[in-house]
């Protein structure tokens, strides 16, 4: 049986998401367990999670692989929260609103980026000067 639809094609705040997550090369949208992922071959970003241990849900929100030595500082700040099911896999959702800093957005996708795609992928990225 397939995942229910979690989101919304006309969502403002997954339009955002998306304009950053598919400028990266060979970045992919797929939808999977009902939430639309970003990938350049594994997955890199996922949009909309739930908390670890919880039944809180943040449709609005990234989930990303963090860099390892800014994980702790991260989870430090109220805006971002341990997911559920990627959390022990280094993954963390950022929660998503009308103040959100979407060059932010990009620097943290962009890290979770490199940490996956291929050395070709990421040596397209550093030549587009990102």
């Amino acid at each position: 049986m397939p995942h229910p639809i979690m989101f919304d094609d006309d969502d403002p705040v997954l339009a955002a998401v998306r304009t950053v997550a598919l400028a990266f090369p060979d970045a992919t949208e797929v939808v999977a367990h009902g939430r639309p992922t970003f990938r350049c071959g594994k997955m890199f970003g996922n949009y909309g999670g739930g908390e670890k241990g919880t039944k809180v849900r943040h449709d609005q929100s990234i989930l990303f692989i963090a860099d390892p030595a800014e994980r702790e500082a991260l989870l430090a700040d109220s805006r971002f929260y341990l997911p559920a099911y990627v959390g022990a896999y280094g993954w963390i959702g950022l929660i998503l609103d009308d103040d959100t800093d979407w060059t932010e957005v990009g620097e943290l996708l962009d890290a979770s980026y490199r940490q996956i795609a291929p050395k070709r992928a990421i040596a397209q990225l550093d030549a587009q000067g990102q």
